[in-house]
Order: C-alpha cells, then structure tokens, then sequence
C-alpha cells in the first residue's frame, strides 16, 4: 500500500489540553469501559502487568491481563485487581473473536517479536476492537506494514525513537524520528500512513492523529526507568474505555504521566522512580492537573 511520505504543515493545529472523563456517581465497572492487555513472556513479566496498573489507576473499570498461561499466577500476584485470561502461544482470529468487540486492547508489552505472534497482530489488525500498539507489537507492525490492508477501527501506536524509526524506514517515511529536529513531523508522517493516532515518546513527546499535533511539556529525567512506557500505554487505554477520543486521551495520558514523573522529583529528586510508584501516582496527577 503506497501512502504519502510528506506532510502538510499547514493542517497542524494544537488544541487545548483535554479534561478528564466524567465520573458519575452511579457509575460502575461497566460505566468506565474494560482495558485487555496482551503481552509478557518468560524474560518480561513486568511490562504487562505495569500496563494494567496503569490502566486501573486512570480509571478503567474493569482490567483483563492476557498472558501465558506459565505467566497467569505470577502476573496476578503482581496485579490482583486485573482479571487473568490465558494468552495461547498460537493466538489468532479465534483468540481475538472472543474479546469484547468494545473493549481497548493494549498489545505488545513483554510480547515477544517471535513469527508465533505475527498471527495475532493480523488478527488484532482486522478486529473490531480499539487499538494500541506498543513494544514489541511495534516491531511486529514494522515487518507486517507492507502487508496489511488500512484498519478500519481506532489505533494508537506509541513507539520511541527506535521503534519509530523502525516503522519510518518500513513504509518509505522520509522523516527521521531520531534527529530533534523532525520529532514532530514524524509524528504526523506516521499517523496519516497508518491513520492512527501516534505518540512519539522522548524528551518533549509529540502526540499527533494525522491533522492536529501536541507537544507533551511534562515529564523528565526520572521517567528514564523501566516500564514507564508500559504505564504510559496503560494509562493512554484506561481513558479511552472511559469514552474519550483517542487523540484526546493520548494527549492527557501523556500528561498526567509526565506530571506524575514530576510530582516524584518533587517529592524524591529525579532518582529512584519505579513504574509500580509511576502508576501509584496516576490519580494524584489527575488531582494536580
């Protein structure tokens, strides 16, 4: 599929940072929307489970966590809130079929980039569900992008410069991810070729759906830590099952998860974070905003 590798400037806008979701008082978990996370492997359990974590403290209401079913027990000690699913090492169309059509699936954490897991990728693709890719289901979009047809439901990719540079180079994309200086045309580069919405992340994380861009002005050293993007996906998934837009809640998880970032170094200075307190401190950004 041929898409256009240039952008056009004068279609960017910056629109006001989004308010949080509404929070009825007779809500319940169904009212808040369910978040499936998919990933984790022998080598990274962490990255799933951080990402429900994230998810649960931005307000999804329900939170289910696929993994292998080696996995399940030690993910659910780390998660007990979350509700396991066993993740088959062959997962495909039928897998998927049995999601909730409604929910936001967060896919890639901990995956593994193994052939085995392309299928569900595919499968994901053509599904009906809300989507966003991170980690390993980014590099698995890299390969696959020449091969699969425009999606038709809402995606959120959110890949740093690397694996941004990855898709860059696979769909003939001529801005670079990497140079400062071309963050943000990249960002829109890559949400027009696979009309999504994409969140660069990085110093200054560029946020951006194809038309409208955002530059991210939280956030610092102290987020330079293990499974703060896994947080960060969690939390971008929590607020669309809330009902937000997806552009919307990736702007705002994007914020509230540097915020959160910041409150630590005010608290702590910029050493010592890690993605369980990130998470924790969620709900306190929320308040700070």
């Amino acid at each position: 599929m041929t898409m256009p590798s240039r952008t056009t400037r004068s279609t960017v806008t910056a629109p006001p940072l989004p308010a949080l979701p509404h929070r009825p008082k007779d809500g319940h978990k169904g009212t808040f929307g369910t978040v499936v996370v998919i990933g984790g492997c022998a080598t990274m359990l962490g990255a799933p489970c951080f990402c429900a974590l994230g998810a649960l403290r931005s307000g999804a209401g329900l939170v289910r966590l696929a993994v292998p079913s080696a996995l399940l027990l030690p993910a659910l000690s780390l998660v007990p809130s979350a509700i396991g699913l066993e993740l088959p090492d062959r997962a495909g169309a039928a897998f998927v079929a049995a999601l909730d059509p409604h929910a936001v699936v967060v896919v890639g954490p901990g995956l593994g980039a193994v052939p085995a897991r392309a299928e569900l990728l595919r499968a994901l693709w053509a599904g009906p569900q809300r989507l966003l890719i991170d980690g390993d289901g980014l590099t698995l979009l890299a390969e696959l992008a020449a091969k699969l047809p425009p999606r038709r439901a809402t995606t959120v990719l959110t890949p740093h410069p690397g694996e941004a540079a990855r898709l860059t180079a696979a769909c003939a994309l001529a801005a670079d991810p990497l140079a400062a200086a071309e963050r943000g045309a990249a960002a829109l580069a890559l949400a027009q070729r696979f009309a999504a919405v994409v969140v660069l992340k990085g110093a200054g994380t560029v946020i951006s759906d194809g038309t409208r861009r955002a530059f991210n002005r939280t956030g610092g050293p102290a987020l330079a830590i293990p499974g703060s993007g896994d947080v960060l996906g969690g939390a971008i998934a929590g607020l669309m099952a809330q009902g937000m837009e997806a552009f919307a809640a990736a702007w705002l998880g994007t914020h509230l998860h540097g915020l959160a970032g910041d409150l630590w170094t005010k608290r702590h200075g910029p050493v010592g974070l890690i993605a369980q307190d990130l998470a924790a401190l969620l709900p306190v950004a929320a308040q700070a905003r």
